[in-house]
């Protein structure tokens, strides 16, 4: 077995503030509240898993340094958008500890400055030039936000796991998956080089969700930065959720209830308890190291590089992490 020279987290250290600069800089003028609002945005940190996933494919496979800077920060400036836009939709007080944008602003000026955001991200994506690369970036933004215009307007499901997992590929996945896709194409691999690389991304990102859900469940606020079974009181059924009703004779009326938003803060309340304190959790986890292990399948054949380990680590870190 290799030993291990440093954490994935470690090994990208010097290009995550290169991606930090990048993310910060404009060479446009602009209103300068929306420079106030963009580093409150960056300040809150966040786990950058998605620029990480660039950094450590692209240098895996031998992208352009410069290209590669520029694809991790325009993802992670498209996903900051998203969550500008998540968090005036949910009426969300907090993310990663502290105030949300739109707590501060009003809708209109919140929408906007999410909107400049994506137009950030735009930028620093067409800087590239690769129209490949353009077409998986628009490719992605339709997915995030015909994902999100679904579960607002909660259709009548026939499939929970199938919405389920469609809802978290359009929310999460998606942008893992574009990280790692978009790496591979700056490289110059061949398809199916870029093929297994966009699967990989798909399968951690997918994964990635799932103990997210699982968080909600188990931490706290504090620990999480953010108010915890806010899904499950907004009638959005996450995987635990599905387990334990699958297990329960009632499982279907009860799904209907907490879509129709018509169950009460109490039975509610019961509803968390039991779940934490059922087989549903550790069930999710299984589901969650399943996805991992494929997405690990998908470095085989890879150049062995620190980075390729490094990608082993990280995908371990999705299921292990606490936040």
């Amino acid at each position: 077995m290799k030993t291990k020279t440093a954490t994935f987290f470690d090994l990208v250290r010097p290009d995550l503030l290169e991606v930090e600069a990048r993310m910060l800089f404009s060479q446009y003028q602009h209103h300068p509240s929306l420079n106030e609002a963009i580093e409150h945005l960056l300040s809150s940190g966040g786990k950058r898993i998605r620029p990480i996933l660039v950094l450590l494919t692209s240098g895996m496979l031998g992208a352009n340094h410069e290209e590669s800077i520029n694809l991790a920060a325009s993802i992670e400036m498209l996903h900051t958008a998203t969550l500008v836009h998540d968090d005036l939709i949910d009426g969300s007080m907090l993310r990663r500890g502290i105030p949300t944008l739109n707590t501060k602003w009003s809708p209109g000026a919140t929408v906007l400055t999410g909107d400049y955001i994506f137009a950030r991200a735009a930028h620093l994506a067409s800087t590239i030039g690769s129209k490949e690369l353009m077409k998986i970036y628009a490719r992605t933004l339709m997915t995030i936000v015909n994902g999100e215009i679904t579960q607002l307007f909660n259709a009548q499901i026939i499939d929970p796991h199938q919405e389920y997992f469609d809802r978290i590929y359009a929310k999460t996945a998606s942008l893992f998956e574009m990280s790692t896709e978009g790496a591979a194409i700056l490289s110059g691999s061949k398809s199916e080089v870029i093929d297994a690389m966009k699967s990989f991304g798909y399968h951690i990102g997918i994964a990635f969700q799932i103990v997210d859900d699982v968080l909600d469940f188990i931490s706290d606020q504090e620990h999480v930065g953010k108010p915890v079974t806010n899904d499950l009181r907004q009638g959005l059924i996450t995987l635990p959720t599905l387990y334990y009703l699958e297990a329960n004779p009632e499982g279907d009326k009860l799904i209907e209830k907490l879509r129709q938003r018509e169950m009460d803060d109490q039975g509610i309340e019961r509803l968390i308890d039991a779940i934490r304190s059922s087989g549903a959790i550790d069930q999710t986890l299984e589901q969650a190291d399943r996805f991992v292990s494929a997405g690990e399948e998908m470095l085989d054949g890879m150049p062995d590089t620190p980075e390729k380990e490094a990608l082993h680590e990280l995908a371990h870190y999705v299921i292990k992490r606490t936040v």
